[in-house]
């Protein structure tokens, strides 16, 4: 294995190695797609803005191309791998390519999806994640890991593209909103498929993230997240009639929509995440109001 000596990265000669070594063969189960080039993986580095005080959180990281391009840069990587033999395989590849900071690795063999606690407070998330679960692993570490400041994620174009939309875009819906609970986010890159084994349908793109205050809200997460699900439950109908629901009519709907500054005939792409919590605030107003007295 010797395509990238230099600073001990894979190349791809050295991937397709390890997994044969592995008996491995990428599932479509688990998202696996292995990055071959050590100029992706230094760039991701980069985007990431990561410094040497921080603790990165890896999730995904597969066969190790981007854990040792981290490795170098940070104090400190937690890598979550749910493939119990590319969990066993880390260490040591680690290890191998780069001794000096072998030492700077904790590797967790666990659903990220499911993960409540780590050995270190993790500051930055670094990650190349599989389409299906980039966004349910990015807002539930957001939840659970109040120490992350910053994210960046590798993910199909589609999902980059997505997270990265705002108010009034064709493609702005609930990811987009949801994130914006946590953090400021923005689009920071686009990479093909001929850096990936195997090779990909489609594009990826890079997704910064960067933690902020969330709004303000009585009501709460969890309360403004289904007010959310309801208005891009079904896009096309004004908030009015989406809210019915939830809100005990669309009456109580109006009521709260107006009550939050929001005209009922609005549509959810159209409002940012500051909109929905006033909403989520008034509709929980209103619910504790009987009914006829508001």
């Amino acid at each position: 294995m010797n395509d990238a000596l230099d600073d001990g990265l894979l190349g791809g000669g050295d991937v397709r190695a390890l997994a044969a070594q592995l008996g491995l063969r990428p599932t479509k189960r688990w998202g696996q797609n292995f990055v071959t080039d050590p100029n992706t993986v230094r760039r991701i580095v980069r985007s990431a803005r990561v410094n040497a005080d921080d603790v990165v959180l890896e999730v995904g990281p597969g066969l190790g191309s981007l854990t040792l391009a981290l490795l170098p840069h940070v104090r400190r990587v937690v890598a979550v791998e749910v493939d119990p033999v590319l969990a066993a395989r880390l260490p040591l590849t680690v290890a191998e390519r780069q001794p000096a900071h072998a030492g700077r690795l904790d590797v967790i063999q666990a659903d990220a999806l499911r993960l409540v606690t780590l050995p270190h407070e993790p500051t930055a998330l670094v990650a190349n994640l599989p389409y299906n679960i980039a966004v349910p692993v990015v807002l539930h570490l957001l939840e659970v890991v109040p120490t992350l400041r910053t994210v960046l994620i590798m993910v199909q174009k589609e999902v980059a593209d997505r997270l990265a939309a705002g108010p009034g875009s064709r493609v702005y819906g609930i990811p987009s909103v949801k994130a914006r609970w946590y953090c400021e986010v923005e689009a920071a890159g686009n990479i093909g498929t001929t850096v990936f084994w195997p090779v990909p349908h489609v594009d990826s793109g890079l997704v910064r993230l960067t933690r902020h205050d969330p709004p303000a809200s009585s009501s709460g997460r969890a309360a403004t997240f289904a007010v959310i699900d309801a208005a891009f439950a079904q896009r096309r109908k004004t908030l009015r009639a989406a809210l019915a629901g939830i809100a005990g009519g669309a009456a109580r709907a109006e009521q709260a929509l107006l009550a939050a500054g929001v005209a009922p005939t609005e549509r959810g792409e159209s409002l940012d995440v500051a909109a929905f919590a006033r909403i989520s605030d008034a509709l929980a107003s209103r619910q504790a109001t009987p009914a006829g007295s508001a």
